[in-house]
């Protein structure tokens, strides 16, 4: 009898053992965390699906405006912090309307090396990135520094006043030898649309402006020369309305003023012109190394077929219509 109990007693417990082993089985799915696809629509707008599936969210663009909604969303409750100082209770169900993102800058640059040099660099090193956009197609976009923390990829930088963008800035590494060999190498299509997609999410999600999307040259350009003059920043713009670029009418028109009148016009008020675009450059009044530095970095983003470092009529005229189009707030 008491055989028989024993016998029991253990198919009960093997039955029980193997419904929980069961009812773990169906859960396990939902602790499984499904990739992010993040694509661009056929209107420019950013999808962003969970799922990794192909599903337009329709957020009318305003997706920024819905990613701190859901942040905020996610607060409230209590938490209890305990450690050698002792215990407190931490309560974030109030939100306070005098916060914004750290995110407000996006600097692009090239890593002068191949896939494998990059990623050794950006991993092992004290330098890093917090994208890095590979030149093999059949690879994802590398995200090596979590967005909220610091990465150290802009160095000594300056725009518009505000220094030591490692502080506020997305840095993206774009895969690409640059000039090392002495002529800068083009980049590949499709990191130019993985570009597009990456900056226009991150835009939209941390509410980064137009003027605040930058390449390294613009905010160091005494020392550095990427993402150089074939980055395509007129095709961003256009194609997918990402970055500045100028109007045609009114750098016509300014070219027009200025044709004879430009070789009349102090360097101190040229100084000024890129000061207030945002570059970081001292008003000495002369035609002095800073300037043709800046002068050269501007020519790589806004008038790539020639970077002389010269300011001829064409690059004032185009700075004098940035300036009308970003920088006219009175």
């Amino acid at each position: 009898m008491k055989k028989n109990i024993a016998n029991l007693l253990f198919l009960i417990s093997v039955l029980s053992v193997g419904n929980i082993l069961n009812a773990n089985n169906q859960d396990i799915s939902k602790d499984v965390k499904k990739p992010i696809e993040i694509r661009i629509d056929d209107n420019g707008q950013v999808i962003r699906d969970q799922s990794g599936s192909s599903k337009n969210n329709n957020n009318n663009g305003q997706s920024g405006q819905n990613a701190r909604i859901s942040t905020d969303a996610q607060r409230g409750g209590t938490e209890t912090i305990s450690n050698s100082a002792g215990t407190i209770k931490v309560d974030a169900s109030y939100s306070s309307q005098g916060q914004d993102y750290r995110q407000k800058f996006i600097i692009l640059h090239y890593t002068a090396g191949n896939r494998e040099s990059s990623l050794k660099t950006l991993t092992k090193n004290e330098v890093s990135a917090h994208y890095m956009v590979s030149d093999n197609k059949s690879e994802p976009v590398y995200s090596l520094v979590d967005e909220n923390k610091r990465a150290w990829h802009a160095g000594v930088s300056d725009w518009k006043g505000r220094n030591n963008l490692n502080d506020t800035s997305i840095g993206i590494e774009i895969v690409n030898d640059g000039d090392v060999s002495g002529t800068f190498v083009p980049y590949k299509d499709f990191q130019i649309k993985e570009v597009a997609v990456l900056v226009k999410y991150l835009a939209d999600k941390y509410e980064i402006p137009a003027t605040n999307i930058l390449g390294h040259s613009d905010i160091a350009p005494q020392r550095k020369s990427d993402p150089g003059p074939l980055f395509p920043w007129r095709e961003l713009y256009t194609q997918y309305n990402i970055g500045m670029w100028y109007d045609n009418e009114t750098k016509n028109n300014y070219e027009r003023e200025y044709e004879t009148k430009l070789s009349m016009t102090p360097v101190s008020d040229v100084q000024r012109e890129l000061n207030k675009f945002g570059y970081g450059i001292s008003i000495t009044g002369s035609w002095d190394k800073q300037t043709k530095n800046v002068i050269k970095a501007f020519q790589h983003h806004f008038r790539p077929s020639n970077y002389n470092g010269e300011m001829d009529v064409e690059t004032f005229a185009i700075l004098k219509a940035l300036n009308e189009k970003y920088n006219n707030k009175k």
